[in-house]
């Protein structure tokens, strides 16, 4: 690698890192109802948002009712984008009706509304030839705030099923949801857009430009409310682009700079919460090898790919290079929000297969709100049951027994990823349903495309390999079903297990005690990661772009 890209990458994880460590306690603070600076401003709105909830955002709920509560706000936040949707022909203002191409079939708003409603934000049409402004703003901006508010909601709930002893509650949804969005989502959306807005990213509604350009062609150029999409996309790890081109385009991207931030928007938050883990738990040293483990997964996917594409000019944008590139995808891919500033169909078919193996290890080296601390803490429990097998020690993490219960649960959600992307993936090789939206690419390079669909859509991150048209009624029902599965198949079996882990009394710690808050079991989670992974994918990958690579 040069050492422009070394620095930038030290930089960027640099950054990351002490951002987590002044997030991480003020988190911790907002969901434990202590008292922060934005206290008296945002608490008469809660109460006010609290009151209209109703009955529902009073006491203490057990898992079971703060799944169904997740649950029943994903579906009815589904339902009315479902119908914004249906109804876009019907909402005023721009751009004009003559801009917009792509029509916004049955199945389409079906898989669009669920595809925001998850956060994983997969759009199987253009950004800005398919939805008018407003629809934009009303139905998918919200999405944005509310899908990243809940997820980021389950995530604290499971650091409560640690942090508590003989109590089977983890707080209520409601309130969680009021409070992510208030302290967290708003005010740093408010920032992050001002700053977009300040750098040359358009907010507006004015017409689509038309120009001739220099050698006389005809181009349409689009306008509207860009920023305020652009930002919230990255921190509520949603993704979804106001462009096709999302973060490549000019607009969307204008300087480097607003590139290195945006990519800071995806990783602090989700880097934030080991931190908030170890505060809320009383286990800093604890969180913080969680946090270590995350970052050692990141710099290898970084580095892998960086090598991968070093040369590799294909498919980048060049106000960004090489080096801007790897990063964006390595940071998207683990980040579960699959904004893109590089075409990943012009990647090498090494550096293809680190993304791609990034969502299909779960997203655990930072992941999206609340989805990759669990998905790495199911990796560390895993790992202490194992080596604690091996070397004759309890199987406990951090006081928490891990019984037959508690082992039945890890493995549910350790199985939920292959059968979310295998099943559906065995089924379109093998359909001309599947195969017919390989538009460009066919053999080991076309199972890699659509391997890397139902992985995308199963880790609820959205980003797509271009060489799959995947706008088909095929396409628009199977990845429904794959972020469905991600969504709800993860966090249920997540809560239950918090639930459980919440209800144990206190175990304190022995001689025969694994100890989980040390360098070398930070090793032992990065492995479990990898071999677990392996387990399920490795003859997909063979097949895919590992095969390409040899081709």
């Amino acid at each position: 690698m040069t050492g422009i890209a070394t620095g930038e990458f030290a930089l960027f994880l640099a950054i990351v890192a002490g951002l987590a460590l002044v997030l991480g306690p003020y988190l911790a603070r907002v969901f434990s109802g202590e008292r922060t600076l934005l206290d008296p401003v945002m608490r008469p709105v809660e109460r006010v948002l609290l009151r209209a909830i109703g009955r529902d955002a009073i006491g203490e709920m057990t898992w079971g009712r703060y799944a169904w509560a997740f649950v029943r706000f994903t579906l009815v936040g589904t339902l009315v984008l479902y119908v914004i949707l249906r109804a876009a022909n019907l909402f005023p203002g721009g751009p004009d009706p003559a801009e917009l191409g792509t029509p916004l079939t049955r199945d389409l708003s079906a898989n669009t509304a669920v595809s925001f409603a998850t956060t994983t934000t997969w759009q199987a049409y253009g950004g800005e030839d398919t939805m008018p402004y407003l629809v934009q703003l009303v139905g998918l901006a919200a999405q944005n705030f509310l899908a990243g508010a809940a997820g980021l909601a389950v995530g604290i709930a499971f650091i409560r099923g640690f942090a508590r002893t003989r109590d089977g509650t983890l707080g209520n949804f409601w309130v969680d949801l009021v409070r992510a969005t208030l302290w967290v989502l708003l005010p740093a959306a408010l920032v992050g857009t001002a700053f977009l807005v300040v750098s040359g990213v358009p907010m507006n509604f004015d017409p689509y430009t038309h120009v001739t350009t220099l050698e006389g062609e005809h181009q349409v150029i689009a306008q509207g409310p860009v920023a305020a999409l652009e930002f919230i996309k990255n921190l509520g790890t949603n993704g979804g682009g106001f462009f096709n081109a999302n973060g490549a385009h000019p607009y969307a991207t204008p300087t480097p700079l607003v590139e290195f931030v945006s990519m800071l928007a995806i990783a602090v938050l989700p880097a934030s919460l080991p931190i908030t883990f170890g505060r809320m738990t009383g286990r800093r040293r604890g969180g913080l090898v969680i946090l270590g483990a995350m970052l050692v997964l990141f710099v290898i996917g970084l580095v892998i790919c960086q090598l991968a594409e070093a040369g590799n000019l294909e498919g980048k944008e060049v106000r960004f290079g090489v080096a801007d590139s790897t990063l964006a995808a390595i940071t998207t891919s683990n980040g579960a929000t699959g904004s893109y500033n590089a075409m990943h169909d012009s990647f090498t078919p090494v550096g293809v297969a680190v993304p791609l193996t990034n969502m299909l290890l779960g997203e655990c080296a930072l992941g999206g709100l609340g989805t990759g601390l669990y998905s790495m803490i199911m990796v560390a429990l895993l790992g202490a049951f194992v080596a604690g097998l091996m070397i004759g020690r309890t199987p406990e993490f951090l006081g928490k027994q891990l019984g037959p219960p508690e082992l039945k649960m890890i493995a549910l959600f350790n199985l939920v990823t292959p059968i979310a992307v295998l099943i559906p993936t065995a089924i379109a090789v093998v359909t001309h349903a599947g195969t017919a939206a390989l538009t460009t690419n066919t053999g080991s390079h076309g199972l890699t495309e659509i391997t890397y669909a139902y992985a995308s859509s199963t880790a609820n991150n959205g980003q797509t390999m271009a060489g799959l048209s995947a706008n088909s009624v095929f396409y628009n029902a199977t990845t429904i079903v794959a972020m469905l599965l991600g969504r709800f198949g993860l966090a249920i079996p997540a809560l239950a297990l918090a639930g459980r882990f919440g209800a144990q009394g206190p175990r304190p710690e022995h001689r025969g005690t694994l100890r989980v808050d040390t360098g070398s079991f930070m090793v032992v989670m990065v492995i479990t990661a990898f071999v677990v992974t392996g387990l399920s994918f490795l003859p997909m990958l063979c097949l895919g772009p590992i095969a390409e690579a040899f081709h």
